[in-house]
């Protein structure tokens, strides 16, 4: 797919086929900017298909508002599942939208953008309006109305805080882009808007909460429920399996039983600390899952989303990644039985280097222990009207100080522990969801104890890499076994000489490697916990 509003004639014929399919699996991935309407639509959009000469194709909604189109009313593209290639795309651009989901534009503005990319500002905003049709201030505006829209529709927020909430410097700016966008007042819009019945019990207020964090006073509390759209099919039971085997104690809880699943932890956002609780199944719907948000500032609100969002990998393409793993008849029957399986991110970059770091050749659950001794020594205790949270991770900087004595590990791994934390505190290493691949994996590998596999393992949370592969992991080897791949050895090979040759098989999975290591590691996994 090229980067432009402007694909080759085959790329345009299979987007175009797309539409007059209504085909939702690409809802999110581009929109359609009809010229003899002046408003886009995602690729479902159930209005007539427009004419082949009337169409012009965006990767972004902010390039058809540039280009003067508005957004439908009718499917409402602000309302669709993010893009899955900001995550596969390894340029500036992929880098660039990760950031501003993030909220670095409106924390840091396009010149911290620029610094967290390497580039000057002005080789930042060139860079995207050449590849996406817009520049960076013009895409975190379109995210703005986005959270703005969820918020006005989803939520009985009023509508001056959900202006702030959503980034807008001014209720008057925040006014006048959403009539630009969505051409219909805030006012207007909520009146319209479907309300469905929230999925938790929790209501929607500004004050109050379920009580001060010990160490902060009587704060009052940002308490909302929100509905996130997600590409079907979606493995929330797997994800969320995935979160609950590593889940620390205290920062973490996780509810497996029943049809629906539900996963929250505490969360360390740029104004102060929160929590977020997630539940999907059947009592959610199919396409959504639903969200309660405990925030310290409303302020909050779009970075928290986006974070989740990365966590739960709900921005993927689970066709695409389906599709090309089914190909192999040795992972075709775990896709069969893990449609839509997701790839955990997370909601703070620091913190996985830590756990990877202290998980590095040792099982998930020792780990676990280790990891939930540290955090009960020092991060900070945090009130929580979900039941079992009790405290924050602990900061790179608590970490530091406080690992060698809290974490039961050999001498040499602690030192690891340590010299790295305080390097994430200091800046001298910079993990983030904007950093390059390659460039993460060498700064990491390049510290003393930090070997490829934890390496992998970082990137593959952090930034999400699809293609992430943990070579010599012996999980993958017991689920390659356990799954019938044939690595051409007898099976009392040296396991060295079977790494080898499960990563060399791993290339026909190339770029969605990250994907069938997921499989594997659940594959070996006793029957009880697949």
């Amino acid at each position: 797919m090229t980067t432009t509003a402007h694909p080759d004639a085959r790329e345009f014929e299979e987007r175009y086929r797309a539409i007059a399919a209504r085909d939702t699996r690409f809802d999110g991935q581009f929109f359609t900017a009809v010229s003899s309407t002046g408003i886009y639509c995602r690729p479902s959009c159930p209005a007539r298909t427009p004419k082949p000469e009337n169409v012009t194709f965006y990767l972004t909604s902010a390039a058809a508002h540039e280009a003067g189109y508005r957004a439908c009313k009718r499917c409402l593209p602000e309302a669709a599942p993010g893009t899955p290639a900001w995550d596969l795309r390894r340029d500036l651009a992929g880098r660039a939208m990760r950031l501003i989901a993030d909220g670095v534009v409106d924390r840091e503005g396009t010149d911290g953008l620029a610094a967290h990319l390497g580039y000057s500002a002005r080789q930042v905003h060139r860079l995207l309006t050449a590849e996406l049709g817009a520049g960076p201030l013009a895409l975190a505006r379109a995210q703005r109305a986005q959270t703005a829209r969820s918020l006005v529709v989803g939520t009985d927020l009023p509508l001056a805080d959900v202006a702030f909430a959503a980034g807008f410097g001014s209720i008057r700016q925040f006014n006048d882009t959403m009539t630009e966008v969505f051409a219909v007042a805030p006012s207007e819009l909520r009146a319209r808007a479907r309300r469905r019945p929230p999925a938790f019990r929790h209501g929607i207020s500004l004050a109050g909460g379920p009580g001060p964090a010990a160490d902060r006073g009587d704060v009052a509390r940002v308490r909302l429920d929100l509905e996130l759209p997600v590409r079907e099919p979606f493995d929330a039971r797997g994800v969320v399996a995935f979160l609950a085997a590593r889940a620390v104690d205290g920062v973490e809880v996780a509810d497996l039983d029943g049809d629906d699943v539900r996963y929250a932890r505490t969360l360390l956002l740029p104004h102060g600390p929160g929590a977020a609780e997630v539940l999907a199944g059947p009592g959610v719907g199919p396409g959504r899952v639903a969200v309660c948000l405990e925030l310290a500032s409303a302020a909050d609100v779009s970075v928290a989303v986006a974070r989740l969002r990365r966590l739960l990998d709900l921005d993927a393409d689970p066709a695409a990644v389906d599709t090309a793993l089914a190909d192999d008849p040795a992972l075709a029957p775990l896709v069969a039985r893990r449609p839509g399986l997701r790839l955990p991110g997370t909601v703070d970059p620091h913190e996985i280097v830590v756990r990877a770091i202290v998980g590095q050749q040792i099982s998930v659950a020792a780990a676990r222990t280790h990891l939930g001794r540290l955090a009960a020594g020092a991060g900070t205790p945090y009130a929580s009207a979900v039941p079992g949270l009790t405290r924050l991770f602990p900061t790179a900087a608590q970490v530091a100080t406080a690992a060698a004595e809290h974490l039961r590990l050999p001498a040499r791994s602690v030192a690891t522990v340590v010299d790295t934390a305080g390097a994430l505190d200091d800046g001298t290493l910079a993990v983030g969801v904007g950093d390059d691949g390659d460039a993460l994996r060498t700064a990491l590998v390049a510290r003393r104890g930090i070997g490829p596999w934890t390496a992998a393992y970082v990137a593959m949370r952090v930034l999400r890499d699809p293609d992430s592969w943990l070579d010599g992991d012996v999980a993958l080897l017991a689920g390659a076994a356990a799954a019938g791949v044939d690595l051409g050895l007898p099976d009392d090979a040296p396991r060295a000489a079977r790494s080898r040759a499960l990563a060399a098989r791993a290339g026909r999975w190339a770029p969605w490697r990250s994907y069938a290591a997921l499989h594997l590691w659940r594959a070996a996994l006793p029957p009880t916990r697949q």
